[in-house]
């Protein structure tokens, strides 16, 4: 197999963290991944699948399916091999599932966002639906529906990304942003950005014309608009050694809202303004790290683990010639800490089997530790979303 990664979006003055990945072909303790209790049955749970994903060459993706309807109808189209993102929120589906949803408008004309992705973007219409995933509702939801005729303004293009606008280059039929804030770009937004990145657009004819997009009108994280359940997420999926061909676990929503989702002996690492928090790896302080189930590997910086060549088949994540077994701690902003233990492999050798769930996959980052999906594995991870008592929301394991 050939790959390819896809890690961190741009981190500009707005909390927009996110990641996602596939291949083309206790507070000062110590804690490793271990065996979990998962939550199989409630209304407040979703089953989560690690698998290919609809390309058949996903790695290390969790997939849920959701339904969006036009709201306040039956009017319905269900969505399966949607990537969970607690890096990210807001609901983002490709265009060709829609089932005719109401535009978003300013001013009588039809807003679009632009949202950017290290290696590519999304680029569509603002539309809103009623989103059901278990037993959960949210009601007049604003959702991108991703890939579009209309031209892509030069404020888009000018972030030098390509496009993620269809299947092959989104690598999902969709992504569920269940990250730490309520919307997607937040504050930053609800004005116009003069010479600097903005997200939302109004589109009356082309080129289309940046606009500020209150939080209202902002594609927000779903899960703040349930009636219930609606304070965070819990990602529970089991151990795995080596690697597995497929995994299935529970995506929990609520934290201490059902008796099946409380927090327990769990411990809060709070996060900051850019929603993040410290790792300390090897002896350096990286304070723009995070928790991302939305991307495949542990990313962080290492001066000592052999990267993949340009020429193999896992360009851009490490091939060390054993695995590396290695530690960082974690640090909340609330001074939280522990010492996780992970491990590395050859992403190569990975890749060359036919497996599609990995615990040691790895890459390189600069300046910060990426704690992907391989972190959830045989833990409960949960994901709090912004509130009085958590301005930047928090994780907790």
């Amino acid at each position: 197999m050939s790959s390819l990664r896809r890690f961190l979006a741009f981190i500009l003055t707005f909390p927009v963290l996110v990641a996602f990945a596939f291949l083309t072909g206790c507070g000062g303790g110590s804690s490793s991944a271990s065996n979990n209790t998962i939550v199989s049955s409630g209304n407040n749970v979703a089953s989560i699948s690690v698998n290919s994903g609809p390309t058949g060459n996903y790695a290390n993706g969790g997939f849920v399916s959701i339904t969006v309807c036009v709201p306040g109808t039956s009017s319905c189209q269900t969505v399966d091999d949607v990537l969970v993102d607690t890096g990210s929120s807001g609901l983002r589906i490709l265009s060709s599932f829609s089932p005719g949803l109401p535009q978003q408008e300013a001013s009588g004309d039809p807003v679009f966002e632009c949202f950017p992705f290290e290696s590519g973007y999304t680029w569509g219409p603002v539309q809103t639906a009623d989103v059901e995933i278990a037993g959960e509702k949210a009601s007049s939801v604003p959702v991108q529906l991703v890939g579009t005729n209309t031209a892509v303004p030069d404020g888009c293009l000018d972030f030098g990304l390509p496009s993620s606008n269809t299947l092959d280059s989104l690598g999902a039929n969709g992504i569920f942003g269940v990250g730490l804030f309520a919307q997607d770009c937040g504050e930053y937004c609800v004005q116009v950005q003069t010479g600097n990145p903005n997200l939302y657009y109004q589109c009356a004819s082309s080129p289309c014309q940046a606009i500020g997009e209150s939080l209202a009108q902002q594609v927000p994280n779903p899960v703040t608009l349930f009636a219930t359940d609606n304070n965070g997420v819990i990602i529970e999926l089991p151990g795995v050694s080596g690697g597995e061909p497929s995994l299935s676990g529970s995506l929990v929503f609520g934290i201490g809202t059902q008796s099946n989702n409380a927090l327990g002996a769990a411990t809060v690492y709070t996060a900051d303004s850019s929603g993040s928090f410290t790792t300390t790896y090897s002896g350096t302080p990286y304070s723009g790290s995070f928790i991302d189930s939305g991307s495949n590997g542990y990313f962080f910086p290492s001066t000592t683990i052999a990267e993949c060549s340009d020429s193999s088949d896992a360009p851009g994540f490490y091939c060390p010639s054993t695995t590396e077994n290695l530690s960082a701690s974690n640090q909340g902003v609330n001074g939280s800490s522990g010492t996780v233990n992970f491990s590395v492999a050859d992403a190569s050798t990975l890749f060359d089997s036919n497996d599609y769930v990995f615990n040691d996959l790895g890459g390189p980052a600069s300046g910060y530790f990426d704690w992907g999906l391989p972190f959830f594995y045989g833990r409960n991870v949960f994901t709090g979303i912004q509130s009085d008592s958590y301005p930047n929301g928090y994780w907790a394991y």
